[in-house]
């Protein structure tokens, strides 16, 4: 394997999830050769001040990686512009990289993969994006271990700069070269928000980097290799985040073995993009389901 890609950590306010994280990162074999970027974004208020100290803290005694360099902001840029930054720093610098939020524990197997299909398909340029999370799936026997579709996920995720290259954070360039049947196929035939997202983006209701990846890479005809089990837990669904409330939807166990098996065509798996679609029409629930949802999400905002 060549040398593994940097990592890039973006981190604020949130000391708890970002040890869990690092600890998780930590217990990857390959931990000990790869370099470790840490991108802490200024506090936003006052009251996040304490918080962001404490994380500071914490931050400047993580070990256990070939370097550690932490990149600290004195203003707040947003989860949105310090991912944007941070990447981009190191796909320019280093032609490839690795992405973590502070509130994603990871498997000990997970920068194997991650580098591992960095290096399987550096010159596909039909391949943008390398994930290792997915959602609770349905699992079946006849599912591969890995698999190709149009969705990047950002949850633990790697790219090279001949992709990243191709983000357009332009939201009404992207959405002009829309049609009534991209968006379907954007939205997984209606069944997810994705086009929602882009028109909240354009309405100033949210500031996402990844609907504007995930846009750039399906008008680009690009694809992102996914695994069906997930290597990703993500413990920021407890209403600790900026960007997050309190949702259970998402829940995985996380996958403890390698991932071994890759796909043997680049082209997008049908029956994987048949059980996300099932994932997404579904992850709502039933009617009561989502009538509880509303009010605990009407009771926080009170």
């Amino acid at each position: 394997m060549n040398a593994p890609a940097p990592i890039a950590l973006f981190v604020y306010n949130r000391p708890y999830h970002t040890q869990k994280t690092v600890e998780s990162l930590q217990a990857n074999h390959l931990a000990k050769d790869s370099d470790l970027f840490i991108f802490a974004d200024g506090a936003k208020a006052e009251k996040d001040q304490k918080a962001v100290q404490q994380v500071a803290d914490y931050i400047a005694t993580v070990d256990g990686f070939k370097s550690v360099t932490i990149v600290k902001q004195h203003k707040n840029l947003g989860l949105a512009s310090s991912i944007i930054k941070g990447v981009t720093y190191l796909s320019d610098n280093f032609g490839k990289f690795l992405v973590f939020e502070d509130d994603l524990v990871c498997s000990p197997h997970t920068l194997s993969y991650l580098n591992d299909a960095l290096q399987r398909y550096e010159d596909d340029e039909r391949v943008y994006h390398i994930c290792a999370s997915m959602h609770p799936l349905k699992v079946t026997e006849a599912m591969p271990q890995t698999f190709f579709y149009r969705t990047p996920h950002s949850c633990g995720w790697a790219s090279w700069k001949r992709a990243w290259d191709k983000f357009n954070p332009d939201i009404d360039d992207l959405m002009s070269q829309f049609d009534a049947q991209k968006i379907n196929d954007f939205t997984f035939d209606g069944k997810m928000n994705f086009w929602k997202q882009m028109n909240a983006f354009k309405a100033g209701k949210n500031s996402s980097w990844a609907i504007r990846w995930y846009a750039s890479v399906f008008l680009n005809k690009g694809l992102a290799l996914n695994v069906t089990h997930s290597l990703i837990q993500n413990i920021g669904h407890d209403g600790s985040g900026v960007h997050s409330d309190v949702e259970s939807t998402y829940d995985v166990e996380i996958y403890p073995h390698p991932i071994t098996q890759y796909p043997t065509e680049v082209a997008e798996n049908q029956m994987m993009y048949r059980a996300v679609r099932q994932f997404y029409a579904t992850r709502k629930g039933n009617l009561w389901q989502r009538g509880v949802k509303f009010l605990r999400k009407m009771l926080k905002a009170s």
